[in-house]
């Protein structure tokens, strides 16, 4: 083919360069016309109010709140009923068909237009799958017509959820949704995963060398201070170690006037029948004299903290408390140093130092040190005359008036029943519970007269308690056979809630104002009636009432007892624990089995004061005390007593 001339060019040129311009000009139209569509629409949806007139509903306002107006207000209603929160799609919709005819793509250009299709195909994929999903966990939004997914979620999830189940249903139309996204976006999840490891992975070694950066700074700063540190401690005088306080070896315990009364009296003679027997038939205690001298005390403090340093723990003692059984050192531990490192210790501390056990005392109520207790070498002999001849049992008024022993100092530990208002005693066999029990007994017998205190004893073994029998203050003789224990438990039971009727028909609170109240009637000549007692005639006078004593129920093997009577016994003492302390009843319980089956929750729930000598392992331990360190006691009336209302027991040696 030849040239065409130049004119002929130029004049066939320019029909072409004027239609190029004017199809630029209409894609720039179309894209102004498209994103203000997609912004009107986008605003009356943002704008939609349920109290404008629309498509499922009438308004019921004369103005309309929609900014998109009449118009508006109708297609968001629509399209908020048709696709719930997926009509915010449509603008987005139409901005991008906006933004493809501004591309300029030819309409005789198939691959555009099949990539306009399936673009078109992933949004509705997307929709369908994206309401569905709505619907299923979104539920119904108040600020929507019908639900999150509008009307074609409730169809796509309903229709989903029947066969496939709601689990099923929502893992395919995820699946669906994530393709529908790929389709209309040409995001490729795979590509957006390897993006965001890729980062994570250079943030993560970002992060360990700004951190190694940060030690090696650390790292020189402590380095130029451990070097001012020693320059420092070169030129420094060594200080002088504070002297080691000593506490005085207890002197003998100051004894009451009670004393002085006769000394050579049987316990219960004819003559003494309703009265308080003679303390002086006790054996006087004597003291050994074997105590360690100050001397002797400093060195074996310096051997503690020798012994302990040999394991890395640094501690300075700067208390000792010598005391009859054994005596606690008390230890600064240096700094960093956590008492549960000397706990653990503890064992192989025992072993250097040549002694049967120590225990160590992790809190010190009022101080910040730690104690160490260590068995004395000679052992002191606790006589109960010592602790029912102090002052401190003379001076305790109440009936319930238990001697326990001596504390680790050697002052003489008294407390009351009626304040616990239960006791739990548990230890081994030669741990010297039956001892206690009888020094209990005896500390109650040389306080309260059989007017003011009455026992029931419970001896499975028919051997501990046996030597009370026949004593006035007994309410029944010594019950040996379980199934009257049983009886017994249940009498007081009866007794109990007779009480407590009797209380609320003087209106008091508790055995002590209803024996009061009692006793000053009686004083003044006007005693008052039995109102529940049973006439057996219309004639017959009522009696008259007396002040109640109280009673006391003593369990001394409780482990036999459970074993033989089982359920019924635990649900008595339960009724008893719960409910028996304004009535003036009361109960202690002992047994050598310290199991879960025997202490059962409801009994501990409900007697919180308890006593535990040696046992045999940690869990015996924990399952008396809820703590450890009862395994790690001496025997022979060693003790830790753990009143209510505290979770630091003391330890106590028994009389």
């Amino acid at each position: 083919m030849g040239e065409l001339p130049l004119g002929q060019a130029v004049k066939k040129g320019k029909p072409g360069a004027a239609k190029s311009h004017a199809a630029k000009g209409l894609r720039e139209g179309a894209l102004f016309m498209f994103s203000a569509v997609a912004l009107y629409l986008a605003v009356s949806l943002g704008s939609y109010s349920q109290t404008d007139p629309g498509w499922s509903h009438s308004g019921v306002v004369s103005v309309v709140e929609n900014t998109g107006g009449i118009a508006g207000a109708w297609f968001a209603d629509v399209f908020l009923y048709l696709f719930g929160y997926f009509s915010y799609l449509f603008p987005i919709m139409v901005a991008y068909s906006g933004w493809l005819l501004f591309r300029g793509r030819k309409q005789d250009d198939a691959a555009p237009l099949s990539e306009f299709g399936l673009r078109c195909g992933g949004f509705a994929l997307t929709v369908a799958a994206g309401c569905g999903l709505a619907t299923l966990h979104f539920g119904s939004p108040t600020e929507l017509p019908l639900n999150a997914g509008g009307i074609l979620g409730e169809v796509v999830g309903s229709g989903l959820v029947a066969p496939f189940s709601f689990l099923g249903a929502t893992l395919f139309l995820l699946a669906l949704f994530l393709t529908g996204v790929t389709l209309f976006t040409g995001l490729s999840w795979l590509w957006l995963m390897d993006v965001v490891g890729r980062l994570s992975l250079t943030s993560v070694s970002l992060g360990r060398n700004w951190m190694a950066r940060l030690r090696e700074k650390w790292a020189a700063r402590k380095l130029k201070k451990e070097r001012q540190t020693v320059v420092k401690a070169e030129t420094r005088r060594v200080e002088k170690r504070k002297p080691l306080r000593i506490e005085p070896v207890i002197k003998k315990v100051e004894v009451s006037k009670r004393v002085e009364q006769e000394r050579q009296q049987k316990l219960f003679d004819g003559d003494s029948v309703g009265g308080l027997p003679p303390l002086a038939i006790l054996d006087e205690a004597q003291q050994s004299g074997k105590g360690l001298s100050k001397e002797a005390l400093e060195a074996v403090s310096r051997l503690v903290e020798l012994k302990l340093k040999d394991f890395g723990v640094e501690v300075e003692v700067v208390a000792v408390h010598p005391g009859p059984v054994i005596t606690r050192f008390e230890m600064m531990p240096g700094v960093g140093i956590k008492a549960s490192r000397i706990t653990n210790l503890s064992k192989d501390l025992a072993r250097s130092l040549s002694v049967v056990s120590v225990r160590v005392v992790e809190v010190i109520p009022g101080k910040s040190v730690v104690g160490l207790e260590i068995p004395n070498e000679h052992r002191e002999i606790v006589r109960m005359s010592e602790i029912v001849q102090s002052q401190q049992y003379d001076a305790s008024h109440s009936p319930l008036t238990l001697a326990l022993g001596k504390d680790i100092s050697g002052q003489p530990m008294v407390t009351d029943l009626a304040k616990m208002p239960h006791l739990l005693v548990a230890g081994t066999t030669g741990s010297g519970k039956s001892v206690a029990v009888n020094a209990m007994i005896l500390s109650m017998l040389f306080k309260a007269k059989p007017d003011r205190l009455r026992l029931i004893m419970i001896d499975p073994k028919m051997l501990e308690l046996s030597i009370y029998d026949g004593i006035p203050h007994l309410l029944t003789p010594v019950v040996t056979d379980m199934k009257d224990a049983a009886n017994a438990l249940r009498w007081c039971v009866a007794e109990m809630d007779r009480r407590y009727k009797l209380m609320a028909a003087m209106g008091v609170r508790n055995i002590g104002g209803y024996n009061k109240k009692v006793q000053d009637a009686i004083d003044a000549g006007e005693p008052i009636a039995d109102p529940f007692a049973e006439l057996m005639s219309p004639d017959e006078e009522r009696p008259i009432l007396e002040p109640l004593p109280f009673i006391v129920v003593i369990v001394d093997e409780l482990a036999d007892m459970m074993m033989v009577v089982g359920k019924k016994v635990e649900e008595l003492i339960a009724r008893l624990a719960q409910k028996a302390r304004a009535s003036g009843i009361h109960l202690l319980l002992a047994t050598q089995r310290p199991s879960v089956d025997v202490l059962t929750g409801l009994i501990k729930a409900n007697i919180p004061s308890r006593i535990a000598f040696q046992v045999s392992s940690k869990i015996d331990s924990r399952t008396v005390l809820d703590q450890g360190g009862a395994e790690q006691l001496l025997g022979h009336g060693d003790m830790l007593y753990q009143p209510a209302g505290t979770s630091i027991p003391t330890r106590v040696h028994g009389a």
